[in-house]
C-alpha cells in the first residue's frame, strides 16, 4: 500500500513538474512572439503588402487616379509581344548586369592583390580606392557626365593636351558607346567595395600555404591558381552575387542621371522603362507587370547561379 502511495505521489509530482515546464515554455514562446511582432508588422506593412498589391495592380489597367480596369494577362502579353522598347531594355539590362559583374570582380580582385602588399602608405591607397563607394549616385552621375563631356570634359581636355583631338568623342551621346560608358562608371564606383571583400578573403589565407608552395618551386601564377583562387571561392560567390543582383535591380539611378535611357533607348533598362511607363504615360499596371517579370528573371538567375556554384564546390571537394 505504501509503495503504491509513493508511486502515486511520484506520478503526481512528475505531472505537476511537466505542467510547470509546459507553462514556462508557453510563456517563453509568447515572449518570443511579442519581441518579433513589431518586426513582423513592419515586414507585412512595408514589404509583403506592397508586393501583393503590386501583383494585383499588374493585372489591371490603371493610371493611378481613375478606377482600375481588370485586363488579366494583357500587360504581360504586351511585354512579350508588342513592346519593342521593353525588349531592348531587357537586352540592355542583361548586358549591363553581366558587364558590371565581370568588371567589378576582376578589378576588385586585382586591386585587392595590389593593396594586400605590406608597403608604406598602403592604408592611404586602400582608403582612396574605397572613397567612390561612399559617393551618392547623383554626385557620381553628374561628375562623370561632366568628365565625358566632349566640349569641356576632363577626358576631352586630356586628349587635346596629348594632341589626340581626333579621339574626342561624345561618349554619352552615341548609341554605340553610351551603355559602355555608364558601365565603366558603375565599375569605378563599386570596385573598391569588392576590393574590400577580396582583401578580407586574402588576409584569411594562411601564409604557410604560400611558403610551402614557394619551397616546392611554384611560380606566382601557380600559387594564384592553386591556392588563392580556390580559397577565395566563398568570397567570390558573395561578390558575384552582390554584383549580379545590383546589375539587374539597382541600375536605375546612374543611368537615369547620366543618359535618361538615351540616346534612342540605347541605355534603356527595365527600371527606367518602368518609371517612364508609370509616371510619364500613366500605365501603372503595365509598369508593375514589367517589375514582376524582372523579379522572376532575377530570382531564377540567382537560384541557378547558387545551385551551379554549390554543385561546383561539391565536385571540387
Amino acid at each position: 500500500m505504501a509503495k503504491q502511495l509513493e508511486t502515486t505521489r511520484g506520478a503526481v509530482g512528475a505531472l505537476r513538474t511537466g505542467k510547470r515546464r509546459g507553462a514556462a515554455a508557453r510563456r517563453t514562446a509568447v515572449e518570443g512572439y511579442a519581441l518579433v511582432l513589431p518586426a513582423l508588422l513592419l515586414l507585412a506593412v512595408f514589404i509583403l503588402y506592397p508586393i501583393l498589391y503590386g501583383l494585383y495592380i499588374s493585372f489591371h489597367k490603371w493610371d493611378g487616379f481613375s478606377a482600375m480596369t481588370f485586363v488579366g494577362w494583357r500587360n504581360y502579353v504586351k511585354a512579350f509581344t508588342s513592346d519593342s522598347v521593353f525588349h531592348q531594355a531587357a537586352r540592355n539590362t542583361a548586358l549591363y548586369a553581366v558587364a558590371i559583374t565581370i568588371g567589378k570582380n576582376v578589378f576588385g580582385l586585382l586591386l585587392a592583390l595590389l593593396v594586400s602588399r605590406k608597403i608604406r602608405g598602403i592604408l592611404f591607397f586602400r582608403t582612396a580606392l574605397f572613397v567612390p563607394v561612399t559617393l551618392s549616385y547623383v554626385v557620381v552621375g553628374l561628375l562623370w557626365a561632366w568628365i565625358y563631356n566632349p566640349s569641356f570634359g576632363l577626358v576631352a581636355s586630356g586628349l587635346e593636351a596629348l594632341g589626340l583631338e581626333n579621339w574626342v568623342y561624345p561618349w554619352l551621346g552615341s548609341a554605340s558607346t553610351a551603355l559602355w560608358a555608364v558601365v565603366a562608371v558603375e565599375v569605378w564606383k563599386w570596385a573598391g567595395f569588392h576590393m574590400v571583400l577580396f582583401l578580407g578573403g586574402l588576409q584569411a589565407i594562411p601564409a604557410d600555404l604560400y611558403e610551402a608552395a614557394i619551397v616546392d618551386g611554384a611560380s606566382p601564377w601557380a600559387r594564384f591558381r592553386s591556392i588563392t583562387l580556390p580559397l577565395l571561392k566563398p568570397i567570390t560567390f558573395i561578390s558575384v552575387f552582390l554584383a549580379l543582383n545590383g546589375g539587374f535591380v539597382r541600375n536605375f539611378d546612374l543611368i537615369y542621371i547620366m543618359t535618361g535611357g538615351g540616346p534612342n533607348h540605347s541605355t534603356e533598362v527595365v527600371l527606367t522603362h518602368m518609371v517612364s511607363e508609370a509616371f510619364q504615360r500613366g500605365n501603372l499596371g503595365y509598369s508593375s507587370a514589367m517589375g514582376y517579370l524582372l523579379f522572376l528573371t532575377v530570382a531564377v538567375l540567382i537560384l541557378v547561379y547558387a545551385r551551379t556554384f554549390n554543385r561546383g564546390g561539391e565536385g571540387g571537394r
